[in-house]
């Protein structure tokens, strides 16, 4: 589902109303445990966390206008979903989390290349989440990217 929104607090606020108080939970957890460097606001339709250009001038390559993405969620049809660059880029994020997973949720992962599901948003683990947002610091991202965009 696309929303409209012009601001986090916006995107929420036209979610279906079950969803919520979900939405602001994750919001805040990831706001709590992110470090210091991303900014959050509206990318892609989704509420995202992502490098600014005060930080990192050239943008993402495939539109530079565009602030460097790194995270962003959203509520869609069937699920609360939630984006994670590092767990597409690095094995050992991806493996963490897999492992993690399980102690977190009795719940099977759905899980894409950097794509989480959640079908019960009363089973979003805001534990694990919290700590897959303290994995990567700004710089320790765009090094990431930087080293894949060089192999391209």
């Amino acid at each position: 589902m696309q929303y409209k929104a012009t601001s986090p607090e916006d995107y929420i606020n036209q979610v279906p109303e079950e969803r919520q108080e979900a939405l602001k939970k994750l919001r805040k957890v990831i706001n709590a445990n992110l470090p210091k460097g991303f900014e959050e606001g509206i990318q892609y339709g989704m509420i995202g966390y992502y490098v600014p250009h005060s930080t990192y001038p050239d943008g993402y390559h495939c539109d530079p206008k565009t602030p460097l993405p790194f995270m962003s969620f959203a509520s869609q049809k069937n699920s609360v979903n939630l984006y994670h660059s590092g767990i597409y880029a690095i094995p050992k994020i991806h493996d963490w989390f897999v492992n993690e997973y399980p102690k977190h949720c009795k719940r099977k992962l759905d899980m894409g290349k950097s794509c989480i599901r959640f079908k019960k948003v009363d089973e979003i683990p805001f534990d694990l989440i919290a700590e897959l947002c303290k994995k990567l610091t700004p710089n320790e991202w765009i090094e990431v990217y930087e080293t894949a965009l060089k192999k391209t």
